[in-house]
């Protein structure tokens, strides 16, 4: 059995190359979490833009729509690869949201200190204390953050696993 799957699928070295680039970038981002990654630029863009989308259903959810949209991008751009049975494409985008849960564990844990610069100065109001005092969890703060942590390696390791599993294609001959 063994022999007939390897008789039809080989490894593409160019998922190979890119999944090895986006585990590597990713690795160096989650030890430099505290520094800003020109990736965080289209994310910034993206959480913005979720706070305008869900300003119609109030002042939570449009706080909270920030951090929302910022995760639901890649999770739709995901689910809209495995739609079309692109498997590899949906993996590579785990990276993404992994990427995104990391970056939001930091400024989930920033909402006691508030030290992280804001987007409009000092005079806007901090998404994760808005939502963490509106709950009564701003104590929980460190718990919330290493959650979030927590889920990004779970999305990271998945990402790196499936990446590397989505890497083998059919071969050419092999189609009927």
């Amino acid at each position: 059995m063994l022999t007939a799957i390897s008789e039809k699928r080989s490894l593409n070295p160019s998922r190979v190359i890119f999944a090895v680039i986006a585990t590597a970038y990713l690795s160096y981002y989650v030890v430099t979490l505290t520094e800003w990654h020109f990736v965080d630029n289209v994310n910034l863009l993206f959480h913005e833009g979720g706070h305008v989308i869900f300003m119609p259903f109030g002042e939570f959810v449009q706080m909270a729509g920030g951090t929302l949209t910022q995760l639901l991008i890649p999770i739709l751009c995901s689910l809209s690869f495995l739609r079309k049975s692109d498997y590899y494409s949906a993996s590579m985008m785990l990276f993404w949201l992994s990427q995104n849960l990391f970056n939001v564990s930091v400024y989930a844990g920033d909402a006691v200190r508030m030290e992280l610069p804001l987007l409009g100065g000092d005079n806007v109001i901090h998404d994760w204390n808005y939502l963490l005092s509106s709950l009564g969890m701003l104590g929980y703060t460190g718990q919330v953050a290493l959650a979030i942590t927590l889920a990004g390696f779970a999305v990271f390791v998945a990402a790196v696993v499936l990446s590397f599993a989505f890497s083998f294609r059919e071969n050419d001959t092999t189609r009927r």
